[in-house]
């Protein structure tokens, strides 16, 4: 049986420094961007294991297109 991803409201709050409250619409909003942008930085680095011939992916395709999906992101 396939388990729920944890809430990423404890996590938000917990990195606020603010007394920010997180509403159900928000908190659901900021578990969709961020599937969208974990699966933009897996295809990204699924292509550049692609270049390199190898069958994984590794921290360095990570870090290797790490910088040009966050710019992406920004807008």
């Amino acid at each position: 049986m396939l388990n729920k991803a944890p809430k990423l409201k404890h996590t938000v709050k917990g990195k606020m420094k603010s007394n920010v409250k997180v509403g159900p619409a928000s908190e659901a909003m900021l578990e969709l961007l961020t599937l969208v942008f974990v699966n933009s930085l897996a295809e990204e680095a699924k292509a550049k294991a692609f270049e390199e011939k190898s069958a994984t992916i590794r921290a360095q395709h990570l870090k290797a297109v790490s910088k040009k999906v966050l710019k992406k992101a920004r807008g």
